[in-house]
Parts: C-alpha cells; sequence; structure tokens
C-alpha cells in the first residue's frame, strides 16, 4: 500500500539526525517496533545507522496516513518525513513528529520476517545469517571492523603502498582425488 509518492525534504540518515534539529527530514529504512496509546503512534524507525522514535498524532496527519502506520508490521519498508526535535527521553535524543510514510514494502503477517526484540539463540542466527547483522552486537562489532580496516588502509596509502590481492590458495580435495590408486 502506497500512501504517499512524493518526499521533497532532505534525505538523511538516523546517524545524522541531530544536524537537522527543527528541520523537516526524510529517512528511508525499517520499522523496528510500533506502540500505539490512544490516539497517538509510536512507530521506532531504523535505518542501519541508528533508531529513532517517531511521533504521530493522529490528528496531525491524514486517516490514510495513520491507518497505513497503525497497519504496519515489523520489519516493513518505508521512507518517512517528519520534523526533528530533541527529546531526553527518546532513544538517541531525539524524535521525529511524522507528518507523512510511504509504505515501500509491508512484510506479511501470515509470513512474518523472523526477527524480534528478544534475543535469539546463536543456533537460529546461524541458520539465518542475514538476520545475524541486524542485531546491535554484530552490528557494532562490524562497525569496529571496517574502521579497524579503514585505518589501516589509510596508514599504508599515506606510505605509498599499494594494495595487491593475491589469488587465495587453499588445498581442496577435488572429486576422485581421495581414491587411493597404485603407483608402479
Amino acid at each position: 500500500m502506497q500512501v504517499s509518492t512524493t518526499m521533497s525534504s532532505p534525505l538523511t540518515t538516523i546517524a545524522d539526525i541531530g544536524k537537522h534539529e527543527g528541520q523537516t527530514v526524510t529517512l528511508r529504512g525499517w520499522l523496528y517496533n510500533l506502540r500505539e496509546s490512544g490516539k497517538l503512534l509510536f512507530p521506532i524507525f531504523r535505518d542501519g545507522s541508528g533508531v529513532i522514535q517517531g511521533v504521530l498524532p493522529k490528528n496531525a496527519v491524514s486517516p490514510e496516513i495513520f491507518e497505513a502506520v497503525k497497519g504496519l508490521t515489523q520489519e516493513s519498508s518505508v521512507i518517512v518525513e517528519g520534523k526533528v526535535r530533541a527529546d531526553k527521553r527518546a532513544p538517541g535524543g531525539y524524535e521525529l513528529d511524522v507528518s507523512d510514510v510511504q509504505v515501500v514494502q509491508r512484510v506479511s503477517e501470515n509470513d512474518p520476517y523472523p526477527i524480534s526484540l528478544k534475543e535469539h539463540g546463536v543456533d537460529f542466527l546461524m541458520e539465518h545469517r542475514h538476520l545475524w547483522v541486524r542485531t546491535p552486537r554484530q552490528a557494532a562489532i562490524l562497525r569496529v571492523r571496517a574502521e579497524i580496516i579503514k585505518a589501516a588502509r589509510d596508514f599504508f596509502d599515506e606510505r605509498g603502498f599499494t594494495l595487491t590481492d593475491p589469488p587465495i590458495l587453499t588445498p581442496a580435495a577435488c572429486e576422485g582425488t581421495t581414491t587411493l590408486f597404485p603407483v608402479d
């Protein structure tokens, strides 16, 4: 279901949201969680760089937008427009007063995405590797690893080294090579 197709405000990431306090911005991401309190919706969005809580009063948006957000399922893809404001109680210190939502892809309730706020076991995550990087711990590990690799690369670049990617040599048993045969 597509609610809106035009977002006129600048696209930003949640990590950079503090630079846009008081401004209307556009975010692209996924619904992380949704809480409802009467005529207020509190969707929490994530985009890979962080999470932000949205605030959606029923009387501040069209009924179509309110119902579209209310009907979203976890991990649905969305494009959200809203005004950024500081709030010490909010995760990350900022909230988004949502004014428009475009639902890119809604996750079916019949086939829900197997990720939740609870921690999954290692066995489950090993079988569903694409979900593991969405856990806060793994995402943090990947960010640290990326920074270390960048620092090493910058170190060698500044000293005139050239990156070389040699072929990887690994021992492998090809089909038929494990069969014993006599040598004369």
